[in-house]
């Protein structure tokens, strides 16, 4: 299934021994960048709760916050480093002597320092941590849904996009002989006339010479060829789905390379326009790409 990369999911878990609110919530990245915002207590089981983002993830970047109240008799005791604390103090206290100046502790500013709070979740219930886990399983299912709606509205708009280039690459194809006469016959003329007014006349052998030369600077059959194939593989990657982006973005450079070649070979001004419109349809598409996992 084809997801974007932006997202919000939530999720509410109420049992005997906690209430749990999980907020996820995303935007796009070349990779997978997880921010959480856990309460003291949970911190330290950041490592097992990636391990259930990625489950669900593969890019992003995820911001992750939980709310949790303890029932009565579950809260876990926060230890208080006070060996460090004093340590600080006392180097604050001969700062303070060495400049002369009066030193009062402020023992609220050390309640604001997270350095010195051990947590006890090393010591959390398994089944307190399976259930956080749990929570946010369902937190991100709902963030996928999101995702994924998203997706499928992005997914739509490119293959609408996807199937006028493919009409532009039919025009361009059918375009394409007519200008290799047009151009072989200006080259005709202007050949024919500068020779008369030298008094000589058109060799047609050496001219065939040219007009092969000319018609190989003008062929894009090969460029014609390959964007067809291309365009065929976004309509592919789209219906595939999931991990898509990457190699969307790379098709669709891929297509821009191969049409603006066709611009460059065939000089003719009802041709250039189309390549101007297509490359428009290929960025707009490249900027959808971007927000897809």
């Amino acid at each position: 299934m084809l997801r974007s990369m932006t997202g919000f999911g939530r999720c509410l878990v109420e049992n005997t021994r906690t209430i749990q609110q999980w907020e996820v919530k995303s935007v796009n990245s070349r990779h997978l960048d997880l921010k959480w915002r856990l309460p003291l207590p949970v911190r330290s089981l950041e490592p097992r709760l990636e391990k259930v983002v990625r489950r669900f993830a593969s890019r992003g970047r995820v911001d992750i916050s939980l709310t949790l109240q303890y029932a009565p008799g579950e809260v876990p005791v926060a230890r208080f480093d006070s060996g460090q604390a004093n340590a600080m103090l006392d180097s604050l206290y001969d700062l303070a002597q060495a400049r002369g100046d009066d030193f009062a502790p402020d023992y609220s500013a050390l309640m604001q320092i997270p350095s010195l709070w051990n947590d006890t979740s090393e010591e959390m219930d398994e089944d307190v941590t399976t259930s956080l886990e749990d929570g946010l399983a369902l937190a991100l299912e709902d963030w996928n849904e999101a995702r994924a709606a998203e997706g499928r509205a992005l997914a739509t708009d490119m293959h609408s996009r996807i199937l006028r280039m493919e009409e532009w690459t039919g025009l361009i194809a059918e375009r394409a002989p007519a200008i290799k006469e047009e151009r072989a016959n200006i080259m005709h003329e202007r050949l024919g006339e500068a020779l008369a007014q030298n008094g000589q006349e058109l060799e047609e052998g050496r001219f065939l010479q040219e007009i092969v030369v000319l018609a190989d600077r003008l062929d894009v059959s090969e460029e014609l060829t390959r964007l067809s194939t291309h365009l065929e593989r976004l309509h592919d990657l789209l219906q595939a789905g999931r991990d898509a982006g990457r190699r969307l973005d790379f098709t669709l450079q891929e297509c821009f390379r191969e049409i603006n070649t066709c611009g460059n070979k065939l000089p003719d001004v009802q041709l250039s326009r189309l390549v101007v419109d297509f490359k428009n349809e290929l960025e707009k598409c490249r900027e959808q790409v971007q927000n897809l996992e």
